[in-house]
């Protein structure tokens, strides 16, 4: 055999010398040139090669007994392959590899590639490894080409979902015409779809089928239908006067006669109906006219309070200056009269010629008691002025608190709808709903709204955390009924159908909507007690989740920290009284 040498790297003698010399010369022996791509993708099927001659015992490597691919020659002689070698290397204990044949030691300085055994490996002949269905014969660097054409070869069928494997000549049928995954377009749309989706996608979403309207029969293609149910003449439709009290309902083209032949009749519900609105804002006018004089009367009571409490408070000011002075005028008193005391002690004592200077002392005494009591008098008189100032600053806070709910009332009217109809603003989202994750307050409440003048009064709930069972994922809606001043006079149980509503504020108009029929033999819909708040809470717990409300894909429920809701009472066939 060829012994070409390629050095690869370093001296031998320096790779002797020490154990990290030793170590770089391993590194590149394992750098030396990479396998070829032929030799690289033969190393799966290396042992399941059959060869036309038979191997000779040089060419088969002593580590993985397989035939040598990228050949690496050791100073023994012994060719191994270069994965091989590299394995041998890396798992080679602390005395050094040594050669698995005769046990050389395989020092790296000294491996070199042998290019001519590399040459005559290449050249040798072997069997097709689909033989005996495939005969081909090829040398060993040719034969992964021959695979890539052999009409024997296994493989995997390329449509997505089928595990199907079998020979390259098979293939091409199985993938035009027995494989249950290939794609195949739709007979009426022509979309290219998987096979086994087809009869779906015809039954339920092709646009081209014909399907026949639900409520004239005609057939037509489904991507047509909406088009047509808006002028399909037998849908059932209610009259466009509706809202101003018409209820002719039925077929389309016999409500369009109806509303032909029926002018007159709508121009007086139109004129009825504007008339009892005029009324209403008639009333509404003259009652925010009425709350507006009694906060003008009541701010104006406060100015006034507030002008008198001003010198009051002026006054103590001064006065708690004066008795500040007058403690310490008293402390400097006490300070005197106890010398004093100390001073008579010794003249009584001494008895001599000092009653001259005790009668001083005396008078002095005299003095300070008379400044005492000046100073005491001071005292009660700003206790007095104290209690004056309590009882105008209690008298100011519930003027306060009367104007405060005079503006509540107000903003309510203002507020308060009579057409069954309720927008809520909510600000703030944001902290309120964080104030609920806290436990306080649990929900809000909107503001009463009627269902006509003399009609239900109803207010909506929200939780913005959820209640119940969407505690903490939901937003929870409901709404209401309250204690009216016209129940006697409705019917009982209430039951209209109510519309609950989360505005899109994008423009795009997809709110999110639910509605519900009330149950008549529910406590929630009966009349409410006149002593109570309210009645049970009706509506959904989990109306929309909070990742939808919050950052929904084509709406935008909360803009700038503040969200819309929306209640509907549907007031067909409620007579107004």
């Amino acid at each position: 055999m060829a012994t070409a040498h390629s050095n690869l790297g370093g001296s031998i003698e320096s790779s002797l010398q020490s154990q990290d010399s030793v170590r770089s010369d391993e590194s590149r022996v394992r750098s030396t040139g990479p396998m070829g791509s032929w030799e690289s993708e033969l190393t799966s099927i290396q042992h399941a090669l059959k060869f036309v001659l038979a191997l000779k015992d040089e060419f088969v490597c002593p580590v993985c007994r397989g035939v040598v691919l990228n050949p690496q020659q050791n100073s023994c002689g012994h060719i191994y392959c270069f994965h091989c070698l590299q394995g041998l290397l890396e798992t080679s204990p602390p005395s050094g590899p040594v050669c698995p044949v005769d046990g050389a030691v395989v020092t790296p300085a000294e491996v070199f590639q042998d290019n001519c055994c590399k040459r005559e490996i290449s050249n040798l002949e072997v069997y097709c490894t689909n033989f005996p269905a495939c005969t081909s014969v090829v040398t060993l660097h040719r034969l992964q080409d021959h695979l890539s054409s052999c009409p024997y070869e296994q493989l995997q069928c390329f449509n997505v979902g089928c595990r199907a494997a079998l020979q390259r000549r098979h293939l091409q049928e199985h993938l035009s015409s027995t494989c249950p995954h290939r794609t195949e377009p739709c007979p009426h749309c022509q979309q290219p779809l998987p096979l086994s989706l087809i009869q779906d996608h015809v039954l339920t979403s092709c646009p081209d089928v014909e399907v026949h309207c639900p409520s004239c029969s005609q057939k037509l293609p489904r991507h047509k239908l909406k088009e047509h149910r808006d002028s399909c003449p037998e849908v059932q439709v209610s009259c466009s006067y509706q809202r101003f009290g018409c209820c002719v309902q039925g077929q389309r083209a016999r409500v369009k006669l109806h509303e032909d032949a029926a002018v007159n009749h709508h121009m007086l519900l139109v004129l009825k109906s504007n008339t009892h609105l005029e009324q209403q804002v008639e009333v509404l006018q003259e009652e925010a006219l009425q709350r507006q004089q009694e906060v003008q009367t009541d701010g104006s009571l406060l100015d006034g309070l507030q002008q008198e409490v001003r010198p009051l408070l002026q006054q103590t000011s001064n006065h708690e200056r004066i008795i500040c002075t007058a403690q310490r005028t008293l402390s400097r008193h006490e300070d005197v009269l106890s010398t004093v005391q100390l001073e008579v002690q010794q003249v009584s004592r001494a008895l001599g010629p000092g009653l001259e200077e005790l009668e001083q002392l005396r008078k002095s005494l005299d003095a300070v008691i008379q400044e005492v009591s000046e100073t005491e008098a001071l005292k009660e008189h700003l206790g007095t002025l104290e209690e004056n100032l309590k009882r105008h600053s209690g008298l100011l806070d519930l003027h306060a608190a009367q104007l405060h709910r005079n503006k509540q009332h107000l903003q309510e009217l203002e507020a308060t709808s009579y057409d069954g109809r309720l927008i809520w603003k909510i600000d703030d989202f944001s902290r309120r709903r964080d104030a609920e994750v806290r436990g306080q307050p649990p929900s809000l409440s909107s503001v009463p709204f009627h269902t006509g003048r003399c009609g239900y009064k109803m207010a909506a709930k929200v939780y913005l955390n959820g209640d119940g069972e969407g505690r903490g994922t939901h937003l929870s809606l409901y709404v209401v009924l309250m204690p009216g001043d016209f129940d006697a006079l409705l019917p009982w149980p209430f039951r209209q159908t109510v519309s609950l509503s989360v505005l899109d504020q994008s423009g795009a108009a997809n709110h999110r909507s639910l509605s519900f029929k009330p149950d008549p033999a529910s406590k929630s819909f009966q009349r409410p007690g006149a002593e109570s708040v309210s009645n049970i809470a009706v509506g959904f717990s989990c109306f929309i989740p909070l990742d939808k409300l919050e950052t929904p894909h084509n709406a935008t429920y909360v803009s700038d920290d503040t969200l819309f809701v929306k209640v509907k009472v549907d007031t067909a066939g409620l007579e107004q009284l």
